[in-house]
């Protein structure tokens, strides 16, 4: 395989991508009191990121001027299999749009507190010119049933795995190529010769389902490693100790949810009931719908004819020193399990639960009318949001952003468009085939009375406190770019300032909001580190995420808390050039700021992000604080990108939670770290 151009060779062994294994140059770097020196730690700099790897992550092609003849000079298109890139290209044109009807999931409900619920294997329609799919399902549909709770009552819920069959998802790894003319080989079905992973063929049905979102014993999360296979049942009970929300179930096994998700394992809606949100007669029963949104590729035969199998196409980017592999988007949109589908509406006003349960791909959400022109924002507006509803409704003016996991809770009003043709459309550059996903066919006549949005929707929600927030445990999170390997999760600490010259491996200093500089040293970075963050339960902290990308159109990188609801608190900018990878001379890769990163102001919250939360989008060079109110639901828990190949490839941490008197009995303190006000003990010297 050609690897890209301008990669430093270094002496390092080859690294499987996806295979748990740890990576190199990287965790507890420093121990308690060390004395931190540069300058004789590294050796050479790593050369910079080929732009067409940028692309990769997101960045569209025509924003990147160089990318092209990047690839001409490489050879690019010399890689590719013609015959087979024309036959896909010519596949991917052939599925009609609208032509099956959105799928509705039926309803479950707890009998006595108690549900079951079957993983099973079913043969399903995608969409009608498709043969019928093999797919490892919850109750035999490609979106699981919606299952309904009542805040405050407990239900338990037996996850059976009944699946059968061998692993319904044919998977290969292709190198990148890129041919003028054509969709991007992301955007196009077929292996294009790659050749089937024996390795992914003959996984087991090995599942667990975790609950996302939910406020819940460590016991019940859906803990990854404690996947369970057929004839076995995972027992879960959620006390559901929270307000009305929206959560949603997915796999979550060890090292292949990037994987089971694809099999029809990706999702269900979980829906939270209270007294408050009834106070508000939403629209309900058939006005009240699901629309999860992910992303799929499609398998083709020998003369390109699709044979009805989803496929898992890996594109490598990179193979020396390390394999990177692009995290997976492909060109066909489903809505709740169909691609394209059409829903027939009446003229009123419809609640919509919107989930983008992909593994990659962000969404920026717009309703357009028959002209190809946005909905007034009187039309559509926001509700709520990943925990809970919103104090007031937010008008949507432009779009609704969703990175993986994250929700939104809005409302259409369809009498105004009566008789007409509406379509849901993904306003962000590089969509898949189509920016359309789901037509709306408005009925003619008006349906009911007016409706009027309430003035004001969860009246018991209440921002946090900031005062009490300034004594508050501080807990910092970096997220490494991608190349020369993949993004890492750095969870920090604060330190003394280091002597000697930068970088040195695992220090990063950054300009607060005040001008200080602080410096922080990498405590962890791999999940086999030991745990670093040790939460009292019935606190709240500050959490922050800082993305260290330095390319402004990359995906997002989506940051999840489990066990917790958040509010954002603060967006800043930075800018982030200063931090750089290097060769250790004794090996493998170091990475650190060389200056301190400057401080370019601060970012927006959206409505949505200041309200209750369990993921947020981190976007390149971004730093983001949040309030995390952790309650009383001790146990061992997990932080982690929700893109799914990154926290596969370890993006993941562990935390735990534990009762505050337990905590005072810890021998040396526990590890929690102290309470930090935001400020070091050393002198900070403003740049």
């Amino acid at each position: 395989m050609t690897s890209l151009p301008n990669l430093g060779r270094a002496a390092l062994g080859r690294r499987g991508f996806l295979v748990g294994a740890g990576t190199l140059g990287t965790g507890a770097a420093f121990g308690a009191g060390a004395l931190l020196t540069g300058g004789s730690a590294h050796a050479a700099p790593v050369p910079p990121r080929p732009d067409l790897m940028t692309v990769a992550l997101g960045t569209p092609l025509d924003t990147l001027p160089q990318a092209l003849e990047e690839a001409r000079e490489a050879g690019y298109a010399t890689r590719a299999d013609t015959a087979a890139v024309r036959a896909a290209a010519k596949a991917a044109a052939t599925l009609r749009p609208f032509v099956d009807r959105l799928p509705v999931p039926p309803v479950l409900r707890g009998r006595n507190g108690s549900l079951t619920v079957s993983l099973r294997s079913a043969s399903v329609r995608l969409h009608r010119d498709l043969p019928a799919t093999r797919l490892w399902t919850y109750e035999g549909s490609h979106l699981g049933p919606t299952i309904e709770a009542r805040s405050g009552r407990r239900l338990r819920v037996a996850w059976e795995n009944d699946l059968t069959g061998a692993f319904p998802v044919p998977a290969v790894r292709v190198p990148f190529s890129y041919e003028e003319g054509q969709p991007l080989m992301w955007d196009r079905p077929g292996r294009e010769g790659g050749l089937l992973r024996e390795d992914v063929a003959a996984l087991p049905p090995w599942t667990a389902v975790h609950l996302h979102g939910a406020v819940t014993g460590g016991a019940n999360d859906g803990w990854a490693e404690n996947a369970v296979l057929p004839t076995h049942a995972q027992l879960s009970e959620y006390g559901n100790r929270q307000p009305a929300c929206g959560l949603w179930y997915h796999d979550h096994a060890m090292h292949i949810t990037h994987l089971n998700v694809m099999t029809g394992l990706a999702a269900g809606l979980y829906l939270v009931r209270d007294d408050e949100e009834a106070r508000l007669r939403l629209p309900s029963g058939e006005h009240e719908v699901p629309l999860v949104l992910f992303d799929r590729n499609l398998d083709l035969d020998a003369d390109g004819a699709f044979t009805g199998d989803l496929l898992y196409k890996g594109i490598v980017v990179a193979d020396d020193p390390y394999e990177l592999v692009r995290p997976f988007t492909g060109p066909y949109t489903l809505v709740n399990g169909k691609i394209w589908p059409y829903q027939d509406v009446d003229a009123a006003w419809y609640r919509f639960r919107v989930l983008n349960a992909s593994n990659n791909r962000p969404y920026l959400l717009k309703l357009l009318d028959e002209e190809g022109r946005e909905v007034p924002s009187g039309a559509f507006v926001q509700i709520g949001t990943d925990a809970g509803l919103l104090p007031v409704p937010a008008p949507v003016v432009d779009g609704v952003a969703l990175a993986p996991a994250e929700r939104a809770d809005v409302l259409v009003d369809f009498s105004r468009f009566r008789g007409q043709r509406l379509r849901l459309a993904n306003a962000l550059p590089e969509p898949g085939i189509r920016a359309e996903m789901l037509e709306f066919r408005v009925a003619s006549r008006a349906h009911g009375g007016g409706y009027s949005v309430p003035d004001k929707l969860a009246r018991s929600f209440r921002p946090v406190d900031r005062g009490k927030l300034a004594g508050s445990r501080e807990r910092m999170v970096l997220v490494t770019p991608v190349y020369p390997k993949d993004p890492e999760l750095w969870e920090m600490e604060e330190t003394d300032d280091p002597t000697g010259d930068l970088p040195v491996d695992g220090i990063v200093q950054f300009e607060d909001a005040l001008g200080r500089v602080r410096t922080f040293r990498r405590v962890s970075s791999t999940y086999a580190d030991p745990v670093a963050f040790t939460v009292p339960a019935g606190t709240t902290e500050r959490w922050t995420f800082l993305s260290l990308e330095q390319s402004e159109g990359s995906y997002p990188h989506p940051m999840h808390l489990h066990a917790t609801a958040f509010q954002g608190l603060s967006r800043d900018l930075y800018d982030v050039s200063t931090f750089t990878f290097f060769e250790l001379e004794e090996g493998g890769y170091g990475a650190g700021t060389t200056t301190p990163l400057k401080r370019k102001g601060a970012g927006t919250l959206t409505a949505a992000e200041k309200g209750p939360k369990d993921t947020i989008a981190l976007h390149p060079a971004e730093m983001i604080t949040v309030a995390a109110e952790f309650k009383d639901e001790p146990g061992r828990f997990m932080h982690h990108c929700h893109i799914y190949e990154h926290e596969d490839m370890m993006m993941m941490r562990p935390f735990v939670v534990q009762p505050q008197a337990v905590m005072a009995l810890a021998p040396h303190g526990g590890h929690g770290g102290a309470p930090s006000t935001g400020t070091s003990t050393t002198r900070h010297t403003p740049h």
